[in-house]
């Protein structure tokens, strides 16, 4: 069947929608970032970065108007305050594109397994190819400037080991087992991503003009430092390097950049993209202690994710993503 018969599945157009509303409001803040960073070799990442989603975004458009929806209002300019003080510094924002690259590889990889139409699939494989370009030049850098945060180390076995009983899962008596490798590797990249949470929170209750958004900032930045701690105490109990905070990156600055609209809305889509990642380690789980613990930070980002869509919704700042009919009300209208 030629393309142009095959039409875009729900699915294709729902992933569509999020990549351009989720792109647009990173790239406004990639903008930024590059408006104010001094290190020549950052500038050239960021300037990439820009020019990479750029490109995506015609084609996404392109998707969205070649099926007769209408193209999402995403973030614009008009959600940038040029020429505004220093918020970040040159390294926050390497660490920041970091993340986001990441979040940007499992979003592509996950359209591409939701998609059918063959030049859709080619779209985002392309763009999974960007993504994984941009990780390999964000860790270098970082690795360059001696601010990549690797994991722990391990010293390997004499041979393969088995599980001998229920000790294994046992966490909250003192003889509980030492992390496992699999655990680990849920601990660190939460603790990681928390920590961006965290910071991200500081800089935008700085500078966040409604009382409203700022107070909700406030309490974001207090849940993910408890977070934190609960994470890094596990590591800590094995004796176990914990990742370095990045507040110190942070500036003192209370002149906003971005309007409280954007802000609010990428800390709820942190929160979001969080759970996916706590699910994991919730899975990844095989200590009774590491369980309870996943279980307790869903269960508080439910609530957090419930306060943050009350105030998008009063403020009519929560775009409505394409509905499937409605076929009560279309029967009442004939």
């Amino acid at each position: 069947m030629d393309k142009e018969e095959l039409k875009l599945t729900s699915a294709e157009i729902g992933t569509l929608w999020g990549e351009y509303v989720n792109g647009t409001a990173v790239d406004i803040v990639n903008k930024y970032m590059l408006s104010i960073i001094e290190d020549e070799k950052i500038k050239e990442i960021f300037e990439d970065a820009i020019k990479i989603f750029g490109n995506q975004k015609q084609q996404i458009k392109w998707f969205i108007e070649n099926e007769g929806f209408p193209v999402p209002v995403g973030f614009s300019e008009s959600d940038l305050n040029r020429g505004t003080k220093r918020l970040f510094s040159d390294i926050f924002c390497l660490h920041y594109l970091h993340i986001m690259t990441l979040h940007g590889l499992i979003g592509h990889t996950t359209s591409l397994s939701s998609s059918v139409r063959r030049d859709l699939r080619h779209f985002y494989e392309s763009a999974s190819n960007d993504a994984m370009s941009m990780y390999q030049r964000t860790t270098d850098l970082l690795l360059e400037k001696g601010h990549f945060q690797r994991d722990p180390y391990f010293y390997p076995e004499k041979k393969p080991e088995f599980v001998s009983g229920q000790q294994f899962i046992n966490g909250f008596s003192g003889d509980k087992r030492p992390l496992a490798a699999t655990e680990i590797i849920a601990l660190s990249l939460n603790i990681k991503k928390k920590i961006m949470e965290k910071s991200l929170s500081i800089g935008f209750s700085q500078v966040a003009q409604s009382k409203e958004v700022r107070k909700f900032l406030e309490s974001t930045q207090n849940a993910s430092n408890q977070q934190i701690q609960s994470l890094s105490k596990i590591l800590k109990g094995d004796n176990l390097p914990v990742p370095m905070s990045w507040e110190s990156e942070v500036t003192s600055s209370q002149d906003s950049p971005f309007s409280d609209k954007l802000m609010l809305y990428h800390m709820g889509f942190l929160l979001q993209s969080a759970q996916s990642y706590h699910g994991a380690g919730l899975a990844s789980a095989m200590r009774v202690d590491l369980v309870t613990t996943f279980e307790k930070i869903i269960l508080k980002n439910i609530m957090i994710t419930k306060e943050w869509f009350n105030i998008m919704t009063k403020n009519n700042w929560l775009e409505q993503p394409p509905l499937a009919p409605n076929r009560k009300d279309i029967a009442k209208d004939k």
